[in-house]
C-alpha cells in the first residue's frame, strides 16, 4: 500500500523469572499518505509501544512476536539493522513526548539537524546548514536559532526544533508521541496547525498518539482520517473522526466521552472510569474491559469479542457492536439475556447545587455582600528579579513575573489562574507561600498579614496554606513510607497529636482521599500516576489548612484518573469549606471545576470574573486568543 501498514502485530516482553507480558496484542491499522490516524487510550494501553515496535526500537527483552509492518510495500521486520537504521528517522521519524529528552543539550540545533540531514540525505557543510535553516522557516523558526542550544528555546521552540530534526529525513510517516502534552494552549494551538500543515504540503502520513479526546478530534477532520481506540494492547474502536464523536460505539469509548469536564457540566460531579487498564500479564478469557464495564453480562466474561463493522467504516470490538451489525443476532449469544451485571462501586453522574457566582470587584476581590473575610487577600503584589551584568554583576535592570497582581479567594471558592506559560502563575503561587520574598505588596491568609513573618511564626502560618505540584512523584520523597509522609508534616505542625494520633489521622486521610488504609505502609512507587496525587493531595490535608494552591495536578493524568481527581477536588472542597487558587492551562478542567478566572499576562492580571463570563463574554481579545486557541469546546 501507498503508506504504513500494520498487521497482527503482536510484542511480548520478558519479565522477571518466566513471567512475559503482552503490551500489543493483535493490532492492525493502516496510515496512508496524507492521512492522519489517532492513537487514543489511557496510559498502559500500549500505544507508545506500538509506536516503538514500529521503529524497532524495543525497550531491552522486548520482540516482536508476530506480526508484519511495511512502509510502501517494504517488510520493516524482514531488514538488517544496517538498512533499518535508514528508514528509522528517515522514512519513518517520530517525535517523542518531551523534547528536552530528545534533543542533545551540548549540540546546537544546527548541528542536531545536521547529522540527520548528513545520515539520511548526505548533506554536508553551507548545503547542509542553509537546508537546516530552511527546515526550520518550515517550522516557524528564525534561522538565527540555528546555533541556539535546547536550553536557550522554550517549550514549543524546542518542539519545533525537533519536528525540524525528523523531517530532514523527508519522512513519509511521521508518528507524534503526545507532541503538545507539556505545553500550553497557544502553544499547542500552534504545533497541531504546523503538523497539520506539514502532512498536507508533504502528503505525509501521520501516526498521532494522545490521551486528549480533543486533541485526536482537531487533527482528525479529513475525510480519510481515522481515530483508533486502544485498551489493553488492542484496537477496540475504529472509525472517522465525525462518525466516532457523534455515536461512539464501544463501552470504554463511551467512558472516555462520559469523563470529560466541560464548562456545561459544572455543578454535576463527574462520571467515574472504575479500575484501571489490565496489566500487560493478565489472561483474559473474555473482554478485556468486561471488570470496568457497565454494560457487562455473562458472556463478556467467557467469550472473547470479534471486531464488527457497525456501519460502514466503524468497527468496534463488542457484542454489542455484533448485535448493532447484525440485528438478527443477539449480543447474549447462548447464555440467554439475563441482566447487565453492572460494576460494583460505580459512581452515577449526580446533580449537584450549582455552586454560587460571587460578584467580583474591577480588582478581583470577594465583594458579596454579608460574605465572611476572604481566605487569601493579594494586594498590588509584585515580584521583581534583577538583571546582572559585567564583571561586578551590577544591576542593570528587572524582570517583572509578577507586577502588581491584587486577587482575592473566598472560604468554598475555586479561583482559576490560567496564561501562558511564563506569564507568572506560578511565580505568583511561590510569593504566595513565601517561598520567594516579594518585592511589594501584601498578602493576607485568613485576615493576617504574612509580611515580616519569619521563623516559628511564619511555619505555623504555612500550616494554613499547602500546595499541591503538578508531578506527584517528583514531590514524593521515594524512600519514606506513605504514612511518614502524611505523618512528616503533622509532626512538624500539629504538636498536639502523638504518635499513635498521627497514625489514626493518617488512615483517616487515606481514606477521605479514596486509598485503602494498607496504602500507609508502600512507597509512593507502587502506585499509579492518580493514586500518587491522591497521596499529595492528602499529604497538603494533614496539616488542616485553609488555602491549597492546585499546580496543574490533572496535567499529567489520564481523563478517567483526571476525573477521579476533579470530583475529589470538589468533595473537600464542599466538606471543609477550602479555597483553592488553581494554576491550569486546560480550560476544560478550569471551565469545569472554578468558581471564577483570572487571566495573566506577563506578570499582570488583565481580566478576572467568573468562569460563565469569562468562557462566555471575555472582555478582551487575549482572552479570545487562549479559548479559541483551545482545541474542542471548552
Amino acid at each position: 500500500m501507498n503508506g504504513l501498514s500494520v498487521e497482527n502485530l503482536r510484542v511480548e516482553i520478558a519479565g522477571a523469572g518466566d513471567r512475559r507480558f503482552l503490551p500489543v496484542d493483535g493490532v492492525d491499522f493502516t496510515v496512508g499518505a496524507d492521512q492522519c490516524v489517532a492513537l487514543l487510550g489511557e496510559s498502559g494501553c500500549g500505544k507508545s509501544m506500538t509506536a516503538l515496535a514500529l521503529m524497532r526500537l524495543l525497550p531491552e527483552g522486548g520482540r516482536v512476536t508476530a506480526g508484519e509492518v511495511n512502509l510502501q510495500g517494504d517488510d520493516l521486520f524482514a531488514l538488517a539493522e544496517s538498512a533499518m537504521g535508514g528508514v528509522r528517522g528517515g522514512r519513518l521519524a517520530m517525535i517523542f513526548q518531551e523534547p528536552q529528552t530528545s534533543l542533545n543539550p551540548v549540540m546546537s540545533v544546527a548541528e542536531q539537524i545536521g547529522e540527520a540531514l548528513a545520515a539520511h540525505r548526505g548533506l554536508a557543510g553551507a548545503v547542509a546548514r542553509a537546508e537546516a535553516g530552511r527546515l526550520l522557516e518550515a517550522v516557524g523558526l528564525q534561522t538565527d536559532r540555528l546555533d541556539a542550544y535546547p536550553f536557550q528555546l522554550s517549550g514549543g521552540q524546542r518542539q519545533r526544533a525537533l519536528i525540524a530534526m525528523m523531517l530532514a529525513g523527508e519522512p513519509e510517516v511521521l508518528i507524534a508521541d503526545e507532541p503538545t502534552t507539556a505545553l500550553d494552549v497557544t502553544v499547542q494551538a500552534q504545533i497541531l496547525d504546523l503538523l497539520k500543515d506539514l502532512r498536507s504540503t508533504r502528503g505525509m502520513g501521520l501516526l498521532l498518539i494522545t490521551h486528549d479526546l480533543d486533541v485526536a478530534r482537531e487533527m482528525t477532520l479529513g475525510p480519510n482520517d481515522r481515530v483508533a481506540v486502544m485498551y489493553a494492547g488492542q484496537i477496540v474502536e475504529w472509525a472517522p473522526s465525525a462518525g466516532l464523536y457523534a455515536a461512539p460505539r464501544h463501552p470504554y469509548t463511551q467512558k472516555l466521552f462520559a469523563v470529560l469536564p466541560r464548562l456545561d457540566r459544572r455543578g454535576e460531579r463527574l462520571d467515574s472510569l472504575p479500575g484501571k487498564v489490565p496489566a500487560p500479564d493478565a489472561v483474559f478469557a473474555g473482554c478485556r474491559f468486561a471488570e470496568r464495564c457497565p454494560a457487562v453480562f455473562q458472556r463478556c466474561r467467557v467469550e472473547i469479542p470479534g471486531f464488527h463493522e457497525v456501519v460502514p467504516g466503524h468497527f468496534a470490538r463488542c457484542h454489542l457492536a455484533e448485535a448493532a451489525a447484525n440485528p438478527s443476532l443477539s449480543p447474549y449469544g447462548g447464555f440467554g439475556k439475563g441482566e447487565i451485571e453492572g460494576i460494583p462501586g460505580r459512581v452515577e453522574v449526580v446533580a449537584a447545587a450549582n455552586p454560587t457566582q460571587t460578584p467580583i470587584s474591577p480588582n478581583g476581590g470577594v465583594t458579596k455582600e454579608g460574605s465572611e473575610p476572604s481566605v487569601l487577600e493579594i494586594s498590588d503584589l509584585a515580584v521583581h528579579f534583577p538583571i546582572r551584568k559585567g564583571l561586578l554583576k551590577r544591576t542593570v535592570g528587572h524582570v517583572k513575573a509578577v507586577d502588581g497582581v491584587s486577587l482575592a479567594v473566598a472560604a468554598g471558592e475555586t479561583l482559576a489562574l490560567v496564561g501562558e506559560s511564563g506569564c507568572g502563575k506560578t511565580t505568583l503561587a511561590r510569593a504566595v507561600l513565601r517561598l520567594i520574598e516579594p518585592s511589594s505588596g501584601t498578602v493576607r491568609l485568613c485576615g493576617e498579614s504574612l509580611a515580616g513573618l519569619k521563623g516559628e511564626a511564619l511555619r505555623r502560618k504555612r500550616a494554613q496554606m499547602q500546595i499541591v505540584f503538578q508531578d506527584p512523584f517528583s514531590s514524593l520523597n521515594p524512600r519514606m513510607r506513605v504514612g511518614d509522609i502524611l505523618e512528616e508534616g503533622m509532626a512538624a505542625l500539629l504538636p498536639e497529636l502523638d504518635r499513635i494520633g498521627r497514625a489514626h489521622r493518617a488512615a483517616d486521610l487515606l481514606d477521605q482521599v479514596g486509598l485503602p488504609t494498607d496504602a500507609a505502609g508502600r512507597y509512593p512507587h507502587e502506585f499509579s500516576g492518580g493514586q500518587r496525587q491522591r497521596i499529595a493531595i492528602a499529604r497538603a490535608l494533614a496539616v488542616n489548612p485553609k488555602l491549597l494552591i492546585l499546580d496543574e495536578p490533572t496535567s499529567a493524568l489520564d481523563v478517567s484518573v483526571q476525573a477521579q481527581i476533579l470530583n475529589l477536588l470538589a468533595d473537600l472542597r464542599r466538606e471543609h469549606g477550602l479555597a483553592y487558587l488553581f494554576i491550569s492551562h486546560n480550560l476544560s478542567v478550569v471551565g469545569y471545576l472554578a468558581d471564577r478566572v483570572a487571566v495573566m499576562r506577563e506578570g499582570r492580571i488583565l481580566e478576572c470574573g467568573s468562569a460563565e463570563q469569562i468562557f462566555n463574554r471575555p472582555a478582551i481579545d487575549y482572552t479570545r486568543l487562549l479559548l479559541d486557541s483551545a482545541p474542542g469546546q471548552v
